[in-house]
Order: structure tokens, then sequence, then C-alpha cells
């Protein structure tokens, strides 16, 4: 971005963040949202919970500077805050309840203030390690010539096994306490640094969804045409960097040994004396679990997408189906009125008939039959090579037999269902026998099926394992 004047100004008059840093209540905005949201890494909180939390704020403050440093009452702050887009307030779907949720804008704000506190300890080198691998990792993931990343993986071999020779040697590198120090430090910022990332992910994904219902709300075609437009948007998002490297992190978090390597590292690293000096929040022990969290709030934005074309879609199907009932009950309106006063003079009208004409060179041409030569081949007897057994081996369902049990049954019985029927006379040939039945059900007329309720059908195979069905219930009734 270039920072010349004119942007530099309207940045100062438009951007959430820099009229945050502006404003009077600044010290009281920062240090309320900071306590609420972004130290317990909270996304969303109910209107009342937050009401009350930043009245107990506000009595400790009034306490402290008088009664008249903060006149207005805690949900006029609030919303005076989501006014100047500090905080978003929103309606979530099943709820008649606002709920509020930090902008990244304001994120941002609070981050460069944090930042501006002077640190004890100031590591470089890890910054510096960490350039330099993404340097290797942009410059190997790059190079095209298969010799030349050949001689790299080598060299790379070479130095583990000088490494672990060294170390069969009984010489170990190890890290200094300033060392770990760095490198922690620097892991707490990329930490930090991430979780204010997924807010601004989450926003973007947030405005596509706004757009796509401005452009449902406003759209007066078909449903084609608005569905691919709106697919086009999903795949520019999701086929974006932005959206790539989502994915990416997504999967790559989403992986069970993946979690239990960054706990076990984690559980490692806090317990090392020189980090342990450096006194860690403890919410670092579970920060691969927030940023799950965080995650989880972006995909259930992508998911409203999905929910809004599905709610098009029956918007659009109820309309359709009743224009149609419409125009059939119009029909039938001007049939009656028809029927009670036949009309006099011609009321309906056919274009004329005209009489098809076939061209002689229309017709397809005669084609002669293909004649099958069948080669003069003398029979020799043999011997198979494959197992034949199942070729007499063959079941074969009597379902005559199935019949005769229905009616035996329903001659002392009204009627009887499937399950009695099997327990009676248990089945022989297993799931075959079972679909016969069912067969025959179909094709009784007064057979009753209740969906609302389930039967198991158990039988016992050939292999002499049971087995077990789940079905609605079928009724064979008497006819």
């Amino acid at each position: 971005m270039n920072l010349d004047y004119t942007t530099l100004d309207l940045l100062r008059q438009n951007h959430p963040a820099w009229r945050l840093l502006c404003s009077t209540n600044a010290p009281l905005v920062v240090s309320f949202l900071n306590r609420v949201y972004i130290e317990p890494n909270i996304r969303v909180i109910p209107q009342a919970e937050l009401v009350e939390e930043l009245e107990d704020d506000l009595f400790t403050l009034r306490e402290q500077l008088g009664e008249d440093s903060f006149p207005k009452g805690s949900l006029d702050y609030l919303n005076d805050w989501a006014d100047k887009s500090w905080l978003r307030k929103f309606y979530p779907v099943d709820s008649d309840d606002p709920h509020f949720d930090l902008t990244p804008a304001t994120e941002k704000g609070i981050a460069w203030l944090g930042s501006l506190s002077e640190r004890t300890f100031v590591g470089t080198e890890s910054r510096l390690l960490t350039m330099f691998d993404l340097l290797k990792q942009l410059s190997e993931g790059s190079e095209t010539d298969p010799k030349a990343r050949i001689a790299e993986l080598k060299k790379r071999r070479g130095e583990i096994d000088a490494e672990i020779s060294n170390i069969k040697a009984g010489e170990l590198t190890l890290l200094d306490e300033t060392g770990v120090r760095d490198r922690f430090q620097q892991f707490t910022q990329l930490a930090k640094d991430l979780l204010t990332d997924f807010r601004e992910v989450e926003d973007n994904f947030r405005i596509l969804d706004r757009k796509v219902r401005e452009r449902i709300a406003l759209w007066q075609g078909g449903k084609g045409e608005l569905l691919t437009e709106i697919m086009v948007q999903c795949d520019a998002i999701t086929d974006s960097d932005q959206g790539r490297s989502f994915r990416s992190f997504w999967d790559f978090l989403m992986s069970q040994s993946r979690q239990e390597e960054l706990s076990a590292l984690l559980a490692r690293v806090l317990n090392l004396p020189p980090v342990v000096e450096m006194r860690p929040s403890n919410r670092l022990k579970r920060v691969h679990y927030d940023w799950l969290e965080a995650g989880e709030h972006t995909q259930r934005t992508v998911a409203q997408l999905s929910r809004q074309l599905r709610r098009f879609l029956d918007d659009q199907a109820w309309l359709e189906n009743r224009r149609i009932m419409d125009i059939i009950h119009n029909i039938e309106k001007k049939a009656l009125k028809i029927e009670k006063a036949p009309a006099t003079n011609d009321f309906m009208t056919i274009a004329d008939t005209h009489v098809s004409i076939d061209l002689p060179m229309e017709r397809p041409l005669f084609s002669p039959p293909i004649k099958t030569i069948i080669a003069d081949l003398v029979l020799e007897s043999g011997k198979a090579n494959g197992d034949t057994r199942n070729l007499f081996s063959q079941t074969v369902i009597d379902k005559a037999k199935l019949k005769g049990h229905i009616r035996h049954e329903l001659q002392e019985k009204k009627q009887i269902s499937l399950q009695d029927l099997v327990r009676k006379h248990p089945l022989e040939h297993g799931l075959a026998e079972l679909i016969t039945y069912l067969q025959l059900a179909s094709d009784r007329p007064k057979t009753v099926i209740d969906k609302k309720r389930h039967d198991y059908i158990i039988w016992i195979g050939e292999d002499g394992v049971q087995r077990q069905g789940k079905l609605p219930r079928i009724i064979f009734t008497r006819l």
C-alpha cells in the first residue's frame, strides 16, 4: 500500500482501527475487548453476558474515577462500538438474542498496541533462521532440475549422517538458554498472529456470504443463471491463495497424529527451565485447540453459503409449484363456467392439419444382412480346469411354498406380520428367501407396511453365522 498523504488521510477517517486509537474511550474499549475476547480466545458472546461483563468494569472505573466518568449505560456503549465497526452485532441462526463478535480491524489495533510495550528480551536469531528456512523452501520447492534437487537431498543426508555420528560419539549440540527463549518467544508471537489471521479470513468469507444474500434478494432471473454466478464466486474465493492456504492448514491440523504430536511437543517445551522462567500463558498448552475452534467458526461461515443456496432453491420450487397450481385452478374454473353456460360460438381453435410428406431420398438404402459363418471344427473331449461345483449348487426359491405358508397362517388368523411368519417358518435360504417374501408382500393388494415401526428378521446362514435384517413392519392380511 502506498503511504501517501491522501491514502493516510482516508485511512484516518474511515479505518475502524485508526478511529479506535484516536477515540477518547480507547483505553476502556481496548482493555475490555482484550480481556473478554482475545485473552480467553472467545469468538462470539451473547448480548446479555457482554452487557454484564461491561457493567462490572464500568462500576469499578466509576469508583476509581468518579460517577461522571462514563455516563452512558453498558448496552449504549456496546451499540455505539458496533456502529463504529469495532464490534459486529448479529443474530445467529435459530436465535432471537443478539450476539457480538470482535472485528478484524479492532483485533489488529489491539495487537499493535500490545507491540508498543517494552520487551526485556528481543530475539533476532530465531527470526533470521525462520527467514532462511523459508528462502530454502522457496528455492527447493521451485527447482525444476532433478539433478540439483538430488544433490541438495544428498547434502542434507550427509549433514544428518554426520550429526548421528557425533551423537553416537557423545557430542550433543544443545540450544543454550538464550536460544530457547528466542525461539519460544517467536513461537508465542506466531501463535497469536495465527488466531488474528483466522478472524480476518472468517470476515472475508462472511463478506462473500453477504454478497450472495444480496444477489439472491434482488435476483429476477432463473435459478440456473444465479447458481452459476454464485458457484463462480465460491470457487473464486476457494481457489484463491487465501482459500488454498486455509484449506491446507485445516487439513494439516485435522490430522489426529498431528494433534497428538503438537500436544507432546508443547508439553515438553513448556517444561524446559528457560521457558518456565518466562512464565508463559496457560493457554499455550492448548493453543492448537484454539486454532481448531477458530477454524471451525470459519467453516461455519462457509456452510452458511450452502444453507442459503438450499433455502433459495426451496423458495423457488415453492413459487413454481404455486404458479402451476394457480394455472390448474384457473383452467378448472373456466371449465366449470363453460359447463354451466356453453358457448354458442367457437371458443377453441386448432391449427390446420397438414400432410406429412416423406421424400424418397429420406428413406435409408437397403443393407444386406451379415451372414454368420460357422467354422467346421471337430469337438474334442477334455478335462475342465475350473471348479464346476458352483454350476450344480444353485439356490432356487420355491415361491409357491412361501405362498402356501402365508395362506396356511391366514386360515387361522385375519393377519400376521412377516416377523411372526418367519418365526414359525424359519428362513432356509437366508436373504434370498426374505427378498422373495418382500416381493410377495408387494404383489398382495391388502398388505400393510408400517414405516413408523420396525421388525428384526433373524436367520442362520450357510456358514453357521446368525444374521439379522431391520425393515419396516410388514403385515399380511386375509384377502
